[in-house]
């Protein structure tokens, strides 16, 4: 079957890869071809050594996989990325990967792309090639918001500063954390306030630990109820290991063992240390009462 393409590696999946699938969605719809996603693990540049320190992603592959299908793109193609296929020339690339596997008629790319030995395959030669093997090439412009441009590194950085309003309009959507409740040690329960400990099932990048007015669905419930949320070490009691533990306001019931997804809406405050178990139990009730008013006037999400 024949396939509208599109090449990336979509971390995040923003709003400036949505607007690169909408066309490529576009171009297969009036085709009746197949939307195809193809990426590469791991990422090209802890590869070709352009970052030298794994970075989390926005987007682990599963949940990147299930923004792509709820998108309507058919079909993800994860390529394993090495030195040997960045050494590949572009007409090399194409044949072996977009060609003859998938049936490419359309290639949507970003309009700063490229691909290939030395990046040498960028849009005016991508379409050179296309003109002689029967593909045509659409190069989206780049995307800017709040006269940035949106991408993925600038959404890591708002990220790890805890602006995660700010991120949350690049994305499109508020930034999540979803896994399975595990048991904790307790802790929340002692201080007034029960929590439930989320266990990512993949590598995630983490905002900034503190705390955060969030937005929680149990399950595939439809119902996102309030939640405050906290991510950091619990300073309070010494060396503790990293925990994101969520707090369901005005929600009682047993959440071990069931899957937890947290949307989160705003900055509260930074991890603080506290003198005494009472001196932090009466910071959560402050910040619970917080984020219940705040909460109480914003729209949960649809």
């Amino acid at each position: 079957m024949i396939s509208a393409v599109s090449v990336g590696v979509f971390d995040g999946l923003h709003l400036g890869h949505r607007a690169i699938l909408a066309r490529a969605l576009a171009r297969a719809r009036q085709r009746s071809a197949r939307c195809v996603v193809v990426s590469f693990d791991p990422h090209p540049d802890l590869v070709l050594a352009r970052s030298f320190q794994p970075v989390a992603p926005l987007t682990p592959h599963r949940e990147r996989r299930a923004l792509l299908a709820a998108l309507g793109v058919d079909h993800v193609e994860v390529i394993p990325f090495t030195r040997e296929l960045a050494a590949l020339e572009p007409e090399a690339f194409i044949e072996r990967y977009l060609l003859e596997p998938l049936g490419m008629r359309d290639l949507v790319v970003g309009a700063n792309f490229a691909l290939g030995r030395g990046r040498s395959g960028n849009v005016a030669r991508l379409a050179e090639i296309g003109a002689v093997r029967g593909f045509e090439v659409e190069a989206v412009p780049l995307l800017e918001l709040d006269s940035f441009p949106v991408s993925s590194t600038r959404i890591r950085g708002l990220l790890a500063e805890g602006r995660v309003s700010e991120a949350a309009r690049q994305l499109g959507r508020r930034y999540s954390l979803g896994g399975v409740v595990v048991t904790g040690d307790g802790i929340g329960r002692t201080l007034g306030c029960p929590t439930a400990n989320l266990q990512l099932p993949e590598e995630k990048l983490l905002p900034r630990d503190g705390v955060y007015a969030a937005w929680a669905r149990i399950d595939d419930e439809a119902t996102r109820r309030p939640a405050a949320l906290s991510i950091g070490l619990r300073p309070t009691f010494g060396d503790q290991p990293l925990a994101i533990e969520a707090h369901l306001i005005d929600w009682s019931g047993e959440l071990v063992g069931r899957t937890l997804t947290v949307e989160i809406e705003s900055w509260l405050r930074g991890q603080e240390k506290y003198d005494s178990r009472d001196a932090l139990a009466a910071a959560i009730q402050a910040d619970v009462r917080q984020i219940r008013a705040q909460l109480a006037a914003t729209s949960a999400p649809a």
